[in-house]
């Protein structure tokens, strides 16, 4: 095979809409727009957002191309708006899952924040039921057995700018003062970060300091070990099929067992709200969610916990309800059966890849949250 160059060639200026080679279009895309055509979802959409779109104005993205945008950055694992807009405008097979022929231009990220932003959460959450009750039509959710599980995501705020709740007083200001018991009349900045540096018990408290530019954020330690300002975000999952039945952002400084309940309330509530037949049975969760007050309460609920227990030396039921006792010692039943290890195994094998997909994949971990 003889060397060849590459060669400048001049782009005719036209050509015959039959002579552009044509990809075949995605099996996955193709099925999922024959999908969306037969529960109507364009017409639905399209009805819900209405009320935020204006008869005048720059062209705006229709309502059914716009959430479908979000689907692709959801499956194409895209971090930012601007890399969508760029895979929807580079692609053949997505302009096609899009609707947009070739001599139409696609949507650029700036049209999505707007839309991002005039839209309410309650338009997302009909969305997210409306996804949720074609799950159940095609059979793709059961609902019986939920594991819930939770991370940690950053506030769009940073710690310098946390203020004592009662005085107001803001973080530089405090290590003044103690820069000035040590003596230093006029502490210079590099004698205040000096000292917050070597200052031994640093720790800061959610019930003395909020932020200025965020009160709704909490400081917590991230899953790195970094302490910032915080949300926590909270999801439920089919153990059988993988779908997010539920989620719900809240503060970052409640625990796993206040919350935990939470969750089942909301998949309970979703699952009421698309007349599903099935109801919560089953809870699966990490030791992080083991007390034995969310052991009771769940068994009063009639849901069967599997909760791995935390190490303790001696167990002690005095001046304790008997009822503890028995959730107690039917979730450790649980636990140590044969279906209690295989739901244990199945929980890190396949509802922990969720996670990973939307914060690792899909970015999630870089989102910068602000204001419940």
């Amino acid at each position: 095979m003889a060397l060849g160059k590459r060669k400048t060639k001049q782009q005719e200026l036209f050509i015959a809409s039959n002579q552009i080679p044509k990809t075949p279009a995605h099996p996955f895309y193709s099925k999922l727009n024959q999908v969306f055509d037969e529960c109507g979802f364009d017409a639905y959409v399209e009805e819900l957002c209405a009320p935020f779109y204006k008869d005048f104005g720059r062209p705006g993205i229709a309502p059914g191309v716009y959430f479908r945008m979000i689907f692709i950055g959801y499956f194409e694992g895209l971090s930012s708006q601007r890399g969508i807009a760029w895979r929807c405008h580079d692609s053949l097979c997505l302009r096609e899952f899009l609707g947009i022929s070739l001599t139409e231009k696609t949507p650029v990220h700036a049209s999505m924040t707007i839309i991002r932003q005039r839209l309410s959460d309650d338009v997302f959450q009909k969305v997210f039921l409306f996804v949720l009750e074609q799950l159940k039509v095609k059979k793709l959710l059961n609902g019986k057995t939920l594991r819930v599980d939770a991370t940690t995501l950053e506030a769009n705020a940073a710690m310098r700018s946390i203020v004592r709740k009662g005085t107001g007083e803001d973080w530089k200001e405090y290590l003044r003062e103690l820069a000035k018991e040590e003596g230093i009349e006029n502490p210079t900045d590099e004698d205040i970060q000096r000292i917050d540096r070597g200052r031994k018990g640093k720790k800061v408290s959610n019930k003395e300091w909020k932020s200025k530019t965020d009160p709704d954020s909490r400081i917590t330690k991230m899953k790195d070990g970094r302490t910032h300002l915080a949300y926590k975000a909270e999801d439920s999952v089919d153990l059988e099929t993988e779908a997010i039945v539920s989620c719900h952002v809240t503060h970052a400084d409640q625990g796993d067992t206040s919350t935990g309940p939470e969750s089942l309330i909301l998949a309970e509530a979703n699952l009421q709200l698309i007349e599903s037949e099935r109801t919560v049975e089953e809870a699966v969760m990490d030791k992080g969610y083991h007390s034995n007050a969310l052991l009771e309460r769940l068994t009063q609920w009639g849901i069967r916990t599997y909760i791995p227990e935390k190490k303790q030396k001696n167990r002690k039921w005095v001046d304790k309800p008997e009822s503890y006792e028995h959730a107690f010692r039917g979730n450790r039943r649980r636990v140590r059966s044969d279906k209690g290890k295989r739901l244990s195994r199945k929980r890190n094998e396949l509802v922990e890849r969720i996670f990973a997909h939307v914060c690792e994949t899909g970015a999630g971990r870089r989102t910068w949250l602000r204001g419940m």
